[in-house]
């Protein structure tokens, strides 16, 4: 009975096929015979190659959190100096106001209620000392009173922001790379 694609018979279906088992011996011959003459090897992937690229992918396990700093919108500059000089790759200054009604504000002498809300993505290991230094300020600094606080950071997606977030340089240039 004739194939309707190929219109040959499936008896000699077979043949071809033993004809495609030779074909590919000859390939595979061919391409050690190439390979053993090249100048250039290539690497062979094994066990240990694949093991070592799973680790490549891993990203040091630096915990993030947001640090969420109000302050007096003229004192916003700097506090935005301040806290990028804790490695903070990524900060959003929100306006904001308070939520005093102005006879309360005139009843206890605030003229200002105009805030700004700085919005900072930090690792975990700075926080402390950020939050020290954040409070001499607000402490030492003229009408430089303020709020700081800080959230978890449970997860991100991808390599690529999480090590731009963390301000890990090396996680970014091998995302780059690939």
């Amino acid at each position: 009975m004739p194939n309707r694609f190929t219109n040959k018979s499936q008896k000699e279906k077979p043949q071809d096929e033993s004809n495609n088992s030779t074909a590919n011996i000859k390939r595979k011959e061919k391409v050690s015979k190439v390979s053993s003459n090249a100048k250039v090897k290539l690497p062979q992937k094994t066990k240990s190659t694949a093991k070592n690229k799973n680790n490549q992918n891993k990203v040091s396990s630096n915990k993030l959190k947001l640090l969420f700093t109000i302050v007096a919108r003229n004192k916003a500059e700097y506090y935005l100096d301040l806290i990028q000089s804790f490695d903070v790759n990524m900060q959003v200054a929100i306006l904001a106001s308070g939520m005093a009604p102005k006879s309360m504000l005139e009843l206890l002498g605030l003229a200002n209620n105009e805030k700004v809300v700085i919005v900072s993505v930090i690792q975990e290991s700075k926080i402390s000392d950020a939050l020290v230094a954040i409070e001499e300020k607000f402490n030492t600094i003229k009408d430089g009173k303020g709020i700081a606080f800080t959230i978890p950071l449970t997860s991100v997606i991808g390599t690529l922001i999480y090590g731009f977030l963390s301000n890990n340089k090396m996680a970014v240039k091998e995302e780059k790379t690939k």
